[in-house]
């Protein structure tokens, strides 16, 4: 027979995720109403829509490899050079080529058990090891004892996502400043910051390029072009050219390219999404509060509400599914007592309250 290499072998048959197409196939859904993923309920920018459809025709064509000209406009927005960003098709693409290119195989990764999950798909599939510090208590991310870690198993990357997934809470700039002086030098630390578009700029750390420091953005969140697949990362030139060489030239979308050229001139609607999710999240924590329940403060485009216990939170995640509306949780304590509601809409939120309050009444009965 032929075999796949041993340290692929070893890897149990799993994927970060379940879509929500597979879920309605298993449960014998026509529709969901799509709070799970946490994509943006409020669309593309419509300039974005436009730019898009009118280049469908050169749909023939490769993208630009270098994706020059939205490079050009990501670097007047980031003040840095063109040569210190790289796109890719989304952060999951990029964290990708930052294991490969930057993880020996058998080295160490150091992120927070429960965190983004791709991160650790990555580091495994690329024949890497994982280690890990917890949560604390309060659902917040340990600072302190990431680096006690990274002190004593030396890893090559650490992962943070600030704002962090699946909690939703931030590290306010100073903290997280202090925090990255206090690692070991030879650490490159991957930062995670898909969700800055809904945190105050002034908030997150200088936007300076540092050797140790690779930061990720995203079109999918604020931007809404999840499904176009397209992100990119800030970085040293001397980073970004490691990244270039087992980068795949030709594998950003065209179309996506299109798209997030025109999303960045269109700041009006980015503030307006931005604001939408504002109102979504208040409009969760007034809804917690209404049930007796808490919410973690969230700086994303979802909130996590405390169901008491992680058998409580799946139980009413799968009867909010039995009744067609798709959240999703965690799945390590203690955030896996938590429930994760994306911001939608408000008939999306009216259907998501309406569902919570039945499935609560019902589990409490």
């Amino acid at each position: 027979m032929i075999r796949p290499a041993p340290a692929i072998a070893a890897i149990p048959p799993t994927t970060p995720f379940i879509g929500p197409e597979q879920l309605m196939r298993e449960h014998g859904l026509d529709a969901l109403v799509r709070l799970g993923a946490n994509e943006s309920a409020f669309g593309p920018s419509p300039r974005a829509l436009e730019a898009m459809r009118a280049e469908l025709e050169r749909l023939s064509w490769y993208g630009d490899p270098e994706s020059y000209e939205l490079r050009t406009a990501l670097a007047r927005k980031h003040g840095c050079g063109i040569e210190q960003l790289v796109v890719g098709s989304g952060i999951d693409e990029l964290m990708g080529l930052v294991v490969r290119a930057f993880m020996a195989p058998g080295a160490a990764a150091l992120t927070t058990r429960g965190s983004y999950p791709t991160f650790n798909y990555h580091v495994v599939g690329y024949g890497g090891r994982l280690v890990y510090a917890s949560y604390r208590d309060d659902g917040r991310l340990d600072l302190d004892g990431l680096v006690a870690v990274a002190r004593a198993e030396r890893p090559a990357v650490v992962y943070l996502a600030n704002p962090d997934n699946p909690s939703g809470t931030f590290v306010a700039r100073g903290e997280l400043e202090r925090f990255l002086d206090a690692l070991p030098d030879d650490a490159l630390v991957l930062l995670d910051e898909a969700y800055a578009d809904f945190v105050d700029a002034a908030a997150l750390i200088d936007p300076r390029i540092d050797d140790r420091i690779i930061r990720t953005r995203t079109f999918s969140k604020a931007y809404g072009l999840a499904g176009a697949r397209i992100g990119y990362a800030i970085a040293s030139a001397e980073n970004v050219a490691t990244l270039q060489k087992i980068r795949l030239h030709y594998g950003v979308n065209r179309n996506a390219q299109v798209g997030a050229l025109a999303s960045l001139a269109d700041e009006a609607f980015h503030t307006h999404v931005v604001r939408e999710v504002e109102a979504a999240r208040r409009a969760y924590y007034a809804l917690a509060s209404e049930l007796g329940l808490q919410a973690l403060e969230s700086f994303t485009n979802f909130v996590c509400i405390d169901l008491g216990s992680a058998d409580r939170a799946t139980r009413v995640m799968n009867e909010l599914l039995a009744r067609g509306v798709w959240i999703r949780k965690p799945g390590a304590p203690p955030l896996d007592r938590y429930i994760r509601v994306s911001a939608g809409t408000a008939p999306m939120r009216e259907a998501f309250a309406a569902a919570l309050r039945a499935v609560l009444d019902e589990v409490s009965a």
